[in-house]
C-alpha cells in the first residue's frame, strides 16, 4: 500500500511533531493529558500524510501524468495530515477523558501505612 517516499514523508512529519511535543512536555509547557492526546494526533497525522501522499499522487497521475503526480502528492499530503490530525485529536481526547483510563495517566502516589 505505502511506497518508500510516502512512508518517509509521514515518519518525518509525525516524528518532528512528536519531538516538539516531547520538548514542550519536558519544559513544563504541556500537561501529561495534553501530551497523550498530541501523541495520538501525531501518529494518526503521520498515517494521514502517508495515505494522502500516496492517493493524491495516484489521482494526480490519472488527471495529468508527471506534473499532476507532484501536485496531487503535495495536496494529498496536506489533506491527509489535516484529516488524520483531526481524527487523532478526537480519538485521543476521548481516550484520555475516559473514566477507565484517567487513573493511569496520574503519577503513582506512595501508599500510606494504616
Amino acid at each position: 500500500m505505502f511506497q518508500n517516499g510516502s512512508v518517509w514523508t509521514g515518519l518525518i512529519s509525525g516524528g518532528l511533531s512528536q519531538i516538539q511535543d516531547t520538548n514542550a512536555l519536558a519544559k513544563g509547557q504541556m500537561k501529561t493529558k495534553e501530551y497523550a492526546v498530541q501523541t495520538v494526533e501525531n501518529v494518526t497525522g503521520a498515517v494521514g500524510v502517508m495515505a494522502g501522499v500516496e492517493y493524491g499522487a495516484m489521482l494526480g497521475s490519472t488527471v495529468l501524468p508527471g506534473f499532476g503526480t507532484a501536485v496531487g502528492a503535495v495536496l494529498g499530503g496536506l489533506v491527509g495530515s489535516s484529516v488524520g490530525r483531526s481524527v487523532g485529536h478526537r480519538a485521543g481526547d476521548a481516550l484520555v477523558n475516559n473514566r477507565m483510563v484517567q487513573g493511569t495517566l496520574q503519577p503513582l502516589q506512595p501508599q500510606q501505612n494504616q
